[in-house]
């Protein structure tokens, strides 16, 4: 593939917060399926396994109901620095098809993405390359480097959007650094339900501005509704309840990757005061136990990390703070 520098489609785009937030809106694949993909389409996650040699395989529905797959085939991950996948459309099952384009059309797209931080923002930058020797196919994508320029910029104004809401959203929820103690449920559709059901019993009403759907997200100019099963979806909501104590939930459906049971949908959420104190309690409480996240840097915004303490309970540390 010699060739194929003469061929790159290269995209750069620059963001107002750091590389590691950014990396991490391309590498949890519940907020991948927030923005990646053409304008107007809705994206299901059916299987995720992002780490090299893995695999994310997704479909994308349109308003009117049309359906397609594709699948990212992971070839290189550096946190925070570079992600090299290829990109191909698939069937519902994970094999590989031919684009649904006229003409020759490579059936691998290579995607370099590398995040450059540079004072207090990202670069973003895109190499796309036809993963293929074959003269006409390679031609066939040089042919549709406008079009494709169009999209993959359609596709990262996506990506702002979902950024600066998720913002927004925590933001509003908690305005200052009081420490804080609550309990984070997960359910795997009917959060709103059960919300509602909590209110009946304890009175008083939703934190913040009430209830944050994942409609919330502003959407982008031109593109359809999300249809209703995904836009009233719970993307987060805070109840007190007694003494100060907060119930904190989302939903978490298996499209999205998720797989809610018994054991996995309760977490007791804390807030320390400091990012110091974050990574003290984190590293005493976590000691014998299971990480299923790392303490580090988040996608909204938060020193945020995860685990099952060595006596089977769930916690999750979140530190964000308020300037």
């Amino acid at each position: 593939m010699s060739n194929l520098n003469k061929q790159e489609l290269i995209i750069e785009r620059v963001f107002n917060i750091s590389k590691q937030l950014v990396y991490e809106a391309f590498t949890q694949s519940n907020h991948l399926a927030q923005w990646w993909g053409p304008v107007g389409f809705t994206i299901e996650v059916i299987s995720s396994e992002i780490k090299v040699n893995g695999k994310f395989h997704y479909s994308m529905k349109s308003a009117d109901g049309y359906e397609m797959f594709g699948i990212f085939h992971y070839k290189e991950l550096e946190p925070f620095d570079k992600i090299v996948f290829t990109n191909s459309f698939a069937d519902e099952h994970g094999n590989i098809i031919p684009a649904p384009i006229e003409g020759p059309f490579p059936s691998k797209i290579l995607n370099t993405w590398t995040f450059i931080e540079k004072d207090n923002q990202t670069i973003l930058t895109l190499k796309g390359t036809p993963f293929t020797d074959n003269l006409n196919e390679i031609e066939g994508f040089t042919g549709l480097h406008e079009d494709m320029n169009q999209g993959y910029n359609k596709t990262i104004d996506q990506l702002e959007s979902y950024i600066n809401a998720q913002f927004k959203i925590r933001t509003e929820l908690k305005p200052n650094n009081k420490v804080r103690v609550s309990s984070y449920l997960n359910f795997p559709g009917n959060t709103e339900e059960a919300f509602n059901f909590y209110k009946s019993v304890f009175g008083g009403e939703f934190s913040g501005n009430g209830i944050q759907r994942f409609g919330d997200i502003p959407a982008q100019e031109g593109a359809p509704s999300l249809p209703d099963s995904d836009k009233n979806l719970i993307l987060h909501i805070e109840l007190e309840i007694m003494g100060g104590f907060v119930l904190m939930a989302t939903d978490a459906p298996e499209s999205m990757g998720f797989k809610v049971y018994a054991g996995n949908n309760m977490h007791i959420n804390l807030e320390p005061e400091s990012r110091e104190e974050t990574k003290r309690i984190f590293e005493a409480l976590s000691e014998g136990g299971t990480i299923s996240m790392p303490l580090d840097d988040t996608f909204w915004g938060a020193y945020y990390g995860s685990f099952r303490d060595k006596y089977g309970i769930n916690w999750m540390l979140n530190y964000a703070e308020i300037k």
